[in-house]
């Protein structure tokens, strides 16, 4: 074992709560009828949340809340209450330990609102889909709420929506940075990331009398401290534009340099003195890492970074360099008078933790109060299976890093193979479809670094970008096997695949593309090329165009070896930075040569701490080293340019022809009007459509097609849904 690697102590290594007694409720308690039906007359925990109660492991209340119980504490919920007063906060009376406010598996603003600003109509996470059961940035509204219901009691936010908002951030629905969560929401504590090891330390602490102020060396927490707080005297400051120099590069004095300042050269040292002492490797390596363990890396401050372009890309891209847990720094940011400390990334769990949480006693179904209403997000993952978390293809638009890693964290094959069991027998409707085996990716399944020591010490923003790392294991073995053993289970006709796929890492391996598409695909398989040109490309971190094309040349001579007529459903985003009118003209012409019309389609929506949200508010590009005169980034800011880049993915809709040739003959490009094979759009307009007949009623547009149509888009667990 490497002796330098930050370890953590067992998930489930701790003395167990003196309420163990009690034994796992049939479901968490959300009433007190239901604590008293349990012999409670308290919760230990009380957690909130703007999601409806599923027990089941892939929504992260349920998660959390069984793991605390098997800790030994009574854990009650209380979900999408009334933020209007404090009334719905007190239904649980005050909790021994603390609150957990969570936004729910969402970012309240994501689930609230569409990429163009709009209120969404629907809301997948509640009974009926009923919208408005959550207020905007409801972690802050919950925590207040929660400190105006009970003053002096503990409480701690988490979720991904603290989670992208612990440092200062751009915020895409007011348009300007906002300050981190923590000072708008007065909480103790935040926890960041995937939190099962500090909510189960900072649990048992303060069972044990430790005031949570005193909590300040949990890893994968932020909170707030008087300005030149440190944690220890051995502790040492580091400002993060000597780390990386937004701005004009600064000629540093010559450390190597024999000269002491008005003194000569010769003079310097006293005689027999030698200017450098030889060590060993072994002693500097030891040396650095624990310094780096003892260093904070100080971030521009929340009224420099909202006012100034260059420092909010270089904070950005300091935060994200800073993200392994392997040899991450804290981060400091002041905040005004205090300021924001973030302490390290949590260690990812192990494959024997991992495979412990996820087969705690969950009822696997929405709760009784619920009745018969439906529960869109349950609908969809009812039958599915959660088999790994993070990602290490680092997308810039996507938050799967920030928030659960770079680092795969996969469960066993038994343990899998276990839950599929149980689903087959417990989960009413089951009919032998296991409608998914993924997670954020669906065949990063054990792919990890092929060294522990290499890993702990990267600091690449992603494993496969511009290519796929030498270091990197690409072996889908583990996998095949996985999808072998799950559908020769008794009871199981079909297993599918519907996490998103790294088609550059499965052409790595085409005996699992083989596996996959002869018996894992219900017709349709989803991949996500995201754009064919270079520049937004690059800006995205996605591989080019010739892996989608090896990858489909392997999908089509598959099929048809397997006798299947099986279609591609590649997704692309309009709108992200580094995106010109040009490129998503040239993407139309590829979607009309390769007889793709799509139904639906995704404009670019900025979501807190980003990459790609941070090209879009600051026009610079944080994967490099940050200038004033450094690289400019074309962005898509102005509503009518949205529009027309998403009117380029839906080249086939007479709505969008009359914006199409507008933009089309002001680009020099009129050629490509008219009713030939290699024009775009016609140069006519059928009959009620378009914008010169708005106010006449709207035909539904014929659409001719070549192949079957497209299945509606699905969230995929993990992602923040950024896209």
């Amino acid at each position: 074992m490497d002796s330098n690697k930050p370890i953590s102590a067992p998930l489930f290594g701790y003395r167990k709560f003196w309420a163990k007694r009690f034994g796992p409720a049939p479901f968490l308690p959300m009433s007190r009828a239901e604590m008293e039906s349990l012999g409670w007359d308290s919760c230990d925990i009380v957690l909130i949340t703007g999601d409806a109660y599923i027990d089941h492991p892939s929504f992260g209340m349920a998660l959390i809340g069984r793991l605390l119980e098997a800790q030994g504490f009574r854990v009650g919920i209380i979900c999408q209450p009334d933020w209007n007063s404090a009334a719905d906060f007190r239904r649980l009376g005050k909790p021994n330990l603390f609150f957990g406010v969570t936004a729910g598996n969402m970012d309240s603003m994501v689930n609230r609102y569409t990429s163009d600003r709009k209120p969404r109509s629907d809301d997948a996470y509640t009974p009926n889909a009923e919208p408005n059961k959550r207020p905007d940035r409801a972690v802050t509204v919950y925590a207040q709420r929660c400190r105006e219901a009970f003053p002096g009691s503990n409480v701690v936010i988490g979720s991904i929506e603290a989670s992208l908002r612990r440092i200062a951030h751009y915020d895409y629905w007011s348009d300007k940075v906002r300050r981190s969560v923590l000072p708008d929401s007065k909480a103790d504590l935040l926890l960041f990331g995937n939190a099962e090891r500090a909510i189960v330390e900072l649990a048992h602490r303060l069972a044990k009398g430790e005031d949570i102020h005193a909590i300040r060396d949990l890893r994968g927490t932020a909170f707030m401290v008087q300005p030149g707080w440190m944690p220890g005297e051995d502790w040492e400051a580091v400002d993060s534009t000597q780390v990386d120099t937004p701005g004009p590069l600064v000629r540093h004095a010559d450390p190597y340099a024999m000269d002491t300042p008005g003194v000569p050269a010769a003079a310097a040292m006293p005689p027999g003195e030698h200017a450098v002492r030889i060590v060993s490797r072994a002693e500097r390596l030891a040396a650095r890492r624990d310094k780096r363990a003892h260093t904070v890396v100080r971030l521009p401050s929340y009224e420099q970074v909202k006012d100034d372009p260059v420092l909010y890309a270089h904070a950005s891209r300091t935060f994200h360099l800073e993200s392994n847990p392997g040899n991450a720094r804290a981060l400091v940011q002041a905040h005004g008078e205090r300021d924001v400390w973030l302490n390290p990334p949590p260690i990812p769990l192990t494959t024997e933790e991992l495979d412990a949480v996820y087969e705690l006693p969950y009822a696997r179904r929405p709760h009784p109060a619920y009745g018969d209403a439906k529960i869109p997000a349950w609908e969809m993952i009812r039958f599915s299976v959660n088999i790994m978390r993070g990602c290490f293809g680092g997308c810039t638009f996507c938050s799967i890093t920030e928030h659960e890693g770079r680092i795969i964290q996969s469960r066993s094959e038994d343990s899998v193979i276990r839950e599929i069991e149980e689903m087959r027998d417990k989960t009413p409707g089951f009919t032998g479809i296991v409608s998914d085996l993924g997670g954020p990716t669906a065949n990063m399944y054990h792919l990890k670094c092929k060294d522990e020591k290499i890993e702990s010490a990267c600091r690449r923003l992603s494993c496969v970008f511009p290519d796929i790392c030498e270091n990197l294991g690409t072996d889908h073995a583990p996998l095949i096997s996985l999808y072998r053993k799950a559908r020769s289970l008794k009871g199981v006709k079909k297993v599918l695949i519907g996490s998103g796929l790294r088609y550059d890492l499965a052409v790595r391996s085409p005996e699992y593309i083989k596996e996959l598409v002869t018996h894992h695909v219900g017709g349709y398989l989803k991949i996500a090329p995201e754009h064919t040109e270079e520049g937004p490309l690059s800006k995205m971190m996605k591989p080019g165009m010739g892996a989608y094309d090896r990858f489909k040349q392997l999908f089509d001579r598959f099929s048809r070896e397997a006798g299947k007529e099986q279609y591609l459903i590649p997704y692309f985003i309009a709108a992200h930075p580094g995106t010109r009118d040009e490129d998503m003209l040239h993407l139309a012409l590829w979607l009309k040569k390769n007889n793709f019309r799509l139904d639906q389609v995704q404009t670019f929506l900025p979501t807190p701490m980003a990459l790609a949200t941070t090209m879009y508010h600051t026009e610079r590009n944080p994967l490099k080293k940050l200038a004033r005169n450094g690289e400019h980034v074309e962005t898509v800011r102005n509503a009518r340019q949205r529009r027309l880049h998403k009117a380029f993915l839906r080249y086939h809709d007479p709505e969008n022809w009359p914006l199409l040739r507008e933009a089309l003959k002001d680009m020099g490009r009129a050629d490509l009007i008219g009713n030939g094979k290699r024009q775009l759009i016609p140069a006519w307009q059928p009959a009620g459509t378009g914008a010169a007949v708005r106010s006449a009623p709207r035909a539904a547009a014929p659409v001719r097609r070549n192949g079957p149509p497209q299945r509606p888009i699905r969230p995929v667990r993990g992602k923040s849904t950024g896209r």
